[in-house]
């Protein structure tokens, strides 16, 4: 598969990836509203920086080089 088509389908991965992770960090976090303060801010610490992990083999898969 040619790069230009691995970075067009893990951009889109991407997108609809975040978007679903921001409406469930949003979500929860409104569920949080009665919550001690720490309590929200450690959520959103992880929330904030959690999204990379799952997206790793996606970013890793699309720099990879391709096989001919």
């Amino acid at each position: 598969m040619p790069h230009s088509q691995r970075r067009l389908i893990a951009c889109i991965a991407v997108l609809l990836f975040l978007a679903f992770w921001i409406w469930g960090a949003a979500t929860i976090g409104t569920m949080l509203a009665t919550a001690p303060k720490w309590i929200s801010l450690i959520f959103f610490v992880i929330a904030g920086i959690g999204w990379v992990l799952p997206l790793k083999p996606v970013f890793t898969w699309m720099n990879s080089v391709p096989e001919d």
